[in-house]
């Protein structure tokens, strides 16, 4: 689902299918322009440079000399002009009445400059009294994977590629690797803003926004500081008792709270206080790239969960032990089961040169994928066990891995039975393929993982860690912590 429904006014903006591009220019390449050839509505330029105006006609691109000239409605307008023409282009955009704009205009506030701060304060008082939702300035605007609206051409769009995940981001780079990156792991972007500085609409604006959009299960953003903290964490509570909020917060070391202010004018908060806020918020925190999308796989791959307590399944015994050592080192219990699984288990379970003791050494009890049976007994006593809160299941990419290729039915099996007790079970189920010396190997098997719809990682740290992090939250919708 791609609209709400509700009336906000963000609504039409958020789901743009007519789209001016005012400034395009030969120095950048026709970005912008050629970012856009997709939208699902009309594409228009906005330009008074004869050779540009040439050059995008050529292109296929309708030009006009004025937004006010375009006999169409405009939904969304990215404005790439320098400062100084800036103020007249925004004026446009309110008498034209359109859904919303990107200012990718930079050189406000964040210089330090007084022009820069006057040009800056003058665009902030047209859009507010114009009521226009202005993004940014010094920013790349929206992904909009179900309009065609981008603004890298790297990011995929079309219906396939629309998903659950909202992204907001002060940072465009940041905005876009969260983007791209979800979409290499099979995690569907609904709808992502980079937001820059902020001129009008802020954090608080856009949590709001994703916070009530049908089409946004899980939202993700990166933040550096908040205009309005109060608003903003006022907005966050409201959020995450029935939506779940990963942040990650840039600028917590000494440095990087310096670099901030040259970065987006945004005022840092020291790193105890945002803390504090972020666990009374029930926000989940973050510190990387890697810590979010981690957590979103989890989030939207994973059943929900409040019991932080695993049930460990590898090939080889060494393995075992580091796995044990890295869930419990992140919060998670790896618990003796009750005595009835074991009454179970002493059936069929080889423990010569294997144990089930959880974690279970189950390499010779389940042929190493090549007995599908006995591993699908074990996860129906797994999932019977009530000291058990979640499954993890280490593919032993190191040794195994070769095998599997050269052989792709034990591997299909096995990740078969997996799926079919992902779908069965009201327990997480996620899966560890870490690379050690064959990260060929293990992209081929994590490739494999996601065409079964089962999350992987690539080190027990990484999957414990995720895992914490969302059990935690559900623990505190729960009112469990």
């Amino acid at each position: 689902m791609t609209t709400t429904g509700s009336g906000h006014r963000l609504d039409r903006v958020f789901n743009a299918r007519n789209v001016a591009i005012v400034g395009d220019s030969a120095r950048r390449n026709y970005m912008w322009t050629k970012n856009n050839m997709k939208v699902t509505g009309k594409l228009y330029g906005v330009h008074i440079d004869e050779k540009a105006t040439k050059d995008l006609q050529e292109m296929g691109v309708p030009v006009y000399r004025s937004l006010l000239d375009i006999p169409d409605e405009i939904d969304y307008v990215v404005v790439s002009v320098p400062r100084k023409i800036a103020p007249q282009v925004v004026r446009d955009c309110v008498a034209k009445k359109v859904g919303g704009c990107v200012l990718f205009t930079a050189g406000f506030a964040e210089t330090g400059e007084e022009e820069g701060i006057h040009l800056g304060r003058e665009i902030t008082e047209i859009a507010r009294k114009g009521n226009l939702p202005l993004i940014g300035p010094n920013c790349m605007g929206l992904y909009l994977p179900h309009t065609g609206v981008r603004h890298s051409l790297d990011q995929p769009i079309g219906p396939e590629y629309v998903g659950s995940l909202g992204v907001v981001s002060q940072s465009g780079t940041h905005a876009t690797n969260l983007s791209q990156v979800a979409q290499s792991l099979g995690i569907g972007v609904s709808k992502s803003v980079s937001i820059g500085n902020a001129f009008v609409l802020d954090e608080g604006d856009y949590l709001e926004y994703f916070a009530q959009d049908t089409g946004t299960k899980v939202i993700a953003m990166y933040l550096e500081g908040v205009r309005d903290g109060r608003r903003f964490f006022r907005v966050l509570r409201e959020t995450t008792p029935h939506k779940p909020v990963v942040i990650w917060k840039g600028g917590q070391s000494e440095a990087g709270f310096r670099a901030v202010y040259s970065h987006t004018a945004s005022l840092g908060v020291p790193a105890v206080i945002w803390s504090a806020a972020m666990r009374q918020a029930g926000a989940i925190a973050v510190g990387s790239l890697e810590e979010a999308m981690d957590t979103v796989k989890v989030l939207t791959g994973a059943k929900p969960f409040t019991k932080k307590a695993a049930a460990l399944v590898t090939l080889s015994g060494g393995q075992s032990v580091s796995m044990t050592d890295a869930f419990s080192a992140a919060g998670i219990d790896v618990p003796r089961m009750t005595d009835g699984s074991y009454a179970q288990l002493r059936e069929f379970f080889k423990t010569t040169g294997g144990s089930y003791q959880n974690p279970f050494d189950a390499g010779y009890t389940i042929g190493l994928g090549g007995e599908p049976g006995n591993l699908g007994r074990l996860l129906d006593i797994i999932n019977a066990d009530e000291n058990i809160g979640m499954l993890a299941f280490e593919l032993a990419v190191g040794f195994q891995g070769k095998r599997w290729l050269e052989a792709p039915k034990q591997l299909e099996d096995l990740l078969g039975t997996l799926r079919d007790f992902r779908d069965r079970t009201d327990k997480p189920v996620v899966t560890i393929a870490a690379p050690l010396h064959v990260e060929d190997v293990a992209l081929k098997i994590r490739a494999r993982a996601d065409e079964h719809g089962l999350p992987w990682f690539v080190s027990y740290e990484r999957a414990a860690s995720a895992l914490s992090r969302v059990g935690d939250y559900y623990r505190f919708r729960a009112g469990m912590d």
